[in-house]
């Protein structure tokens, strides 16, 4: 079992529109909602982000550019695409976080940072 915590960002529509919107090459095959989550990312994080719901918003509040940044980025690597305004409310409009709280690692041997 890993000392982490861990949480994923859902889609919700209003993201799934923007990235049909960001790009018109997508919009002769607008890609679905249930279809933009099937292979999230999953943050792994200290136990404490996700101890309580308290917690994990206040952890969210302070670090959510820097997520809906990485985000934004999966799909398209230019910033001059993304909102201009990247705040909390963005965030919370545009993804559902899921926490999980038992990490289980079952590969064994020694973990490695890919250096992402």
């Amino acid at each position: 079992m890993l000392n982490r915590g861990a949480f994923t960002l859902r889609y919700k529509q209003p993201a799934v529109d923007w990235i049909n919107a960001a790009d018109p090459a997508i919009g002769a095959r607008p890609i679905a909602l249930a279809e933009v989550n099937q292979d999230l990312t999953i943050y792994l994080v200290e136990d404490a982000v996700v101890e309580t719901p308290a917690a994990f918003r206040r952890w969210l509040k302070r670090n959510h550019r820097a997520l809906i940044e990485h985000e934004l980025a999966a799909w398209y690597t230019d910033p001059a695409l993304w909102p201009k305004d990247r705040n909390y409310a963005l965030l919370v409009e545009w993804f559902q976080p899921e926490i999980h709280t038992v990490i289980e690692d079952l590969a064994g041997g020694e973990l490695h940072d890919d250096g992402l």
